[in-house]
């Protein structure tokens, strides 16, 4: 009995010391990141040096453009979310390649995004001209369904 309870202590310890350090290695590749934030997602810090993923506003940014009455493109997605893993990289390059500044909001990170700005799912997309929503588009689609409404709503 006592061996059992040994190694079970073991078990533990082992486990806290992983828990531990995987803490301490997501604090590392998190510092001086685009959030702001001392500590991110596991699922965000995997995004950090993706390409796609390096147009990040932060919500007081986004406020503030919104108060200034500003022209703003925004991409409300999930680092968890499958479908936004698939739309990122045809909706990052079409932008680019259209011109428009497709700034992207991390809902994982910044929760009070979905009820602030009516989020029912990711990805999302909404056009805001003059700091008013006027178009908005959700759910996975495909290249030339997202080129339609880039070119219907951000002109």
């Amino acid at each position: 009995m006592k061996k059992v309870l040994i190694f079970l202590g073991i078990i533990v310890v082992l486990f806290a010391v992983l828990g531990l350090l995987t803490n301490m290695q997501n604090k590392e590749k998190a510092k001086g990141n685009p959030y702001g934030k001392d500590t991110l997602y596991a699922a965000t810090v995997d995004l950090l040096d993706d390409e796609n993923y390096q147009n990040i506003i932060l919500p007081q940014e986004l406020e503030k453009k919104l108060a200034n009455k500003e022209d703003v493109t925004v991409y409300f997605f999930q680092s968890t979310c499958e479908f936004c893993k698939q739309a990122t990289p045809i909706l990052m390059p079409l932008a680019e390649d259209m011109g428009i500044n497709l700034v992207q909001y991390n809902l994982l990170e910044f929760e009070e995004g979905w009820d602030k700005y009516r989020i029912e799912g990711t990805p999302t997309i909404v056009q805001f001209k003059k700091g008013k929503e006027t178009a908005r588009i959700k759910d996975l689609r495909d290249e030339a369904t997202y080129r339609q409404w880039f070119e219907e709503n951000s002109q």
